[in-house]
């Protein structure tokens, strides 16, 4: 993204932000015998581990240009996240610092990674965001509680959205060779989605743009305030306008999938046991809507690009994933022909090859 010195090595950690890898699914979900191929933009590449570092450098850069952001200042802002992360660990590359409010429901992997940059977290309640309009309510509290802070406003910010127009967007079509036609990705703050779907279809006016929604079981409401959510998939459809995050442009947007939770999560497994990629939630639920995509005849001979925003090692911790963690004994292998074998090892005297090697 960034051009190196004159060094053969990068100086600064903006420098590694970008030109992620673009991977073809060759297994997941029945990929051997599907017309139409799927691409993952593996943006867990990223130094800091997610698609939010391209946000974070975007907005930084954009504040240190225009004078907004002095040294040693304070970046403050709410975040699910990920994008806390990427600008936490810019902030200590950089001589800032950095205090975040989040979700109490927050995967302790990512709160941890914000703190191991040195950075302040404030746990706000799950039940304080129920109610329409409870985001910009807690922004304002935000921005109130500290005035001197840098507000980074990843909803709102033009740098957000403009980033991934100058490189997301750009990569896409690069690394297909402007074979893309359709781009799936989640709605966290809209930037991703709106800035790299205008870049696309700046180039290519036919290709589609799909974003995936929680399902209706996977909203939390007043009356069922605990529902399973993932961090990163927000309601874009019958929200009102001035609830939307100002960043998300809906006229960039063809179609909206929903997926539930469970769905998400059973997803990114499945990615993992059939590709050997680890991704979040959130690009569970991205390749979840690929995959509706990709069965659908008018879409045979398309390529799909999905967006991998993070990894799944983020959230480990989380509910879904718990049926995983018992160790599955395996059988000791016996070498039997030259061939590794999984049968029990016969008792007795110890093989010669149990000896030194070579």
């Amino acid at each position: 993204m960034t051009a190196w010195s004159d060094n053969a090595w990068p100086d600064h950690l903006a420098a590694l932000i970008g030109n992620t890898p673009l991977l073809e699914l060759k297994r997941f979900g029945g990929r051997q015998t599907s017309p139409c191929r799927i691409l993952a933009k593996i943006e867990y590449l990223n130094p800091a581990g997610s698609i939010k570092d391209r946000t974070a450098w975007g907005i930084i850069r954009a504040a240190e240009a225009d004078g907004h952001l002095r040294p040693g200042q304070t970046l403050v802002d709410l975040t699910s996240g990920n994008t806390g992360i990427g600008l936490a660990a810019l902030a200590a590359a950089r001589g800032y610092r950095a205090k975040f409010y989040l979700r109490a429901s927050t995967s302790p992997e990512k709160i941890g990674l914000i703190h191991q940059y040195g950075a302040r977290t404030i746990l706000i309640d799950d039940a304080e965001f129920l109610q329409p309009g409870a985001v910009d309510l807690i922004i304002d509290r935000v921005r109130q509680e500290n005035p001197e802070a840098f507000y980074t406003n990843q909803r709102g910010n033009p740098a957000n959205p403009r980033i991934h127009f100058e490189t997301t967007g750009p990569e896409i079509w690069r690394d297909t060779a402007g074979a893309v036609d359709i781009l799936v990705s989640a709605v966290g703050t809209g930037g991703t989605v709106s800035g790299t779907g205008r870049y696309l279809k700046s180039q290519k006016p036919g290709l589609k743009v799909v974003v995936v929604e929680p399902a209706a079981g996977s909203v939390p409401t007043p009356d069922h305030p605990d529902v399973d959510t993932v961090e990163g998939v927000h309601k874009v459809t019958e929200v009102e306008a001035q609830h939307l995050p100002g960043n998300y442009d809906s006229g960039v947007v063809d179609a909206v999938i929903a997926c539930e939770t469970a769905q998400a999560r059973l997803t990114a497994r499945a990615l993992a046991r059939d590709e050997g990629l680890t991704a979040g939630p959130s690009s569970g639920a991205v390749l979840f809507a690929a995959a509706q995509l990709a069965a659908r005849q008018e879409n045979a001979g398309r390529t799909i690009v999905a967006i991998v925003a993070d990894s799944g090692e983020r959230y480990l911790s989380q509910p879904g994933v718990e049926g995983d963690r018992t160790p599955h004994p395996a059988p000791a292998p016996q070498r039997r022909s030259g061939a590794w074998s999984s049968q029990p090892i016969r008792t007795g005297p110890k093989p010669s090859y149990y000896g030194p090697l070579g």
